[in-house]
């Protein structure tokens, strides 16, 4: 018999969904693709006090397909794609290198928004990896030069001394690489806005990428 958890059930079925007024979507008043709905939307979440706005679920399949999710910052969106960054030796470096193929999702709970994109993965030129490295803050170098991302870590210890290492080496030598940093960027197939409601009518957008280059645009049942 499954273990019942008091605690863990009243709390699960207590928690309000949306607690705060949503904004309104028209879907009629869409742009033609979704780069420009994605700008707004991000901008409008993060003036909303949206915390971390720019962090994102990335979706990626194993050798065996299984799938495998985390959590990541986004890079940069532009017309080329949605764009991040790890090791090339990463489990989701190498899950890319064998099916370059993802999905990603914001999900914004400040104004009910959600917006999933999935599509191809390219990597970017080894000089957008050293850029997008060196235009982050002292730490986020250190962490990318400590290294050995998804490994077995054989104890705290090792992490420390690492990590104590790479951040001497970040801040006496600013210009230090990590050979392995790639850019990757997601090109959207498909990209879809939620926009939910209180009354439960929730406002589901989808773009479809077409043979052409544009986009066809559909509605979804919520």
């Amino acid at each position: 018999m499954p273990t019942r958890d008091d605690a863990f059930e009243a709390t699960l079925h207590s928690l309000p969904v949306w607690d705060t007024p949503l904004p309104s979507f028209n879907p009629s008043e869409a742009p033609a693709s979704p780069l420009p709905l994605f700008r707004a939307w991000f901008v409008e979440a993060a003036r909303a006090g949206q915390a971390e706005p720019h962090t994102m679920d990335l979706a990626t399949v194993d050798a065996d397909g299984r799938p495998d999710v985390r959590t990541v910052m986004l890079h940069g969106a532009d017309e080329r794609g949605w764009h991040f960054a790890s090791h090339a030796t990463s489990a989701k470096g190498r899950q890319l290198a064998a099916r370059p193929y993802a999905a990603l999702n914001f999900y914004w709970p400040v104004q009910g928004r959600q917006i999933r994109l999935r599509g191809p993965v390219t990597t970017g030129t080894p000089e957008e990896a050293y850029e997008d490295l060196h235009v982050r803050s002292t730490g986020a170098l250190a962490a990318a030069l400590v290294g050995h991302q998804s490994e077995p870590l054989p104890s705290p210890d090792a992490l420390r001394a690492a990590s104590e290492a790479a951040w001497a080496r970040a801040q006496a030598e600013p210009t230090a690489h990590a050979p392995t940093w790639t850019r990757y960027v997601l090109a959207p197939s498909e990209a879809e806005f939620f926009q939910g409601d209180a009354a439960r009518r929730h406002v589901r957008l989808r773009y479809t990428r077409e043979e052409t280059g544009g986009w066809s645009r559909e509605l979804l049942w919520p």
